[in-house]
């Protein structure tokens, strides 16, 4: 199936395979310093590929918020499947961001039903622990139609928990920057220090610990407070 402005095709292997059988999967929040990071998968029919192109879906980064939020509706109202998985601020501490990214990705892919024959994961890396067959896409986002469409899912997704955050942590500005480590966070934590939901294994939020090094055990141990990650 030729995709519009788009160039990626079927591996030999599966090009008799239906699009409608294959799963798109890309991550968003790799470098932030507050919040999970967020994978989605999505599945679409050949007929969808062809509308949510003509629709404008591509590489989330390209998009204004505003398409974005829109697309991510059209995407789930036309979807033969979505997933949404993550991996929290503790669990990306306990086993690094690579491999909290990947559990995200692979908990995406276990939501979806029907389940697919195969995935088109972003990036250089295929899933562990994955049964079904996958195929790593370099720059995913901007080759394959299935894997744009779900980064937007994963950023409207991860966006609109970080807005949400916000209201309980007002302090840090999240509902602007979306956790990722601009100057107004940067002096936020000099004021405030971190929360539950930063990502104490990330240089600058480790160095402030390091720097306020009675706090660490409480931050630890404590229970965190307003929302946390659902779908």
């Amino acid at each position: 199936m030729s995709i519009p402005s788009f160039t990626y095709q079927l591996p030999p292997a599966f090009e008799q395979l239906s699009w409608t059988a294959v799963a798109g999967i890309d991550e968003v929040g790799r470098g932030a310093w507050f919040g999970p990071v967020v994978a989605a998968a999505v599945q679409l029919s050949e007929t969808t590929i062809l509308e949510l192109a003509a629709a404008g879906v591509k590489d989330s980064k390209k998009l204004t918020p505003t398409l974005r939020a829109s697309l991510s509706t059209l995407i789930r109202s036309k979807a033969i499947a979505c997933g949404i998985g993550w991996a929290s601020a503790r669990e990306i501490d306990r086993l690094n961001i690579l491999q909290a990214t990947q559990l995200a990705m692979r908990r995406s892919v276990l939501k979806l039903d029907p389940p697919p024959q195969l995935c088109l994961v972003d990036g250089n890396r295929l899933i562990p622990n994955l049964s079904i067959p996958q195929q790593a896409i370099v720059k995913g986002d901007s080759h394959c139609i299935v894997i744009a469409a779900s980064s937007i899912l994963a950023k409207v997704w991860r966006d609109e928990l970080m807005t949400r955050l916000d209201r309980t942590y007002p302090q840090y500005g999240l509902a602007k920057h979306k956790g990722y480590g601009t100057k107004q966070h940067k002096q936020a934590l000099q004021s405030y220090g971190p929360c539950f939901h930063h990502r104490f294994s990330f240089a600058p939020v480790r160095q402030h610990l390091e720097r306020e090094a009675g706090s660490v055990g409480s931050l630890w141990e404590s229970s965190p407070t307003g929302e946390t990650p659902h779908q």
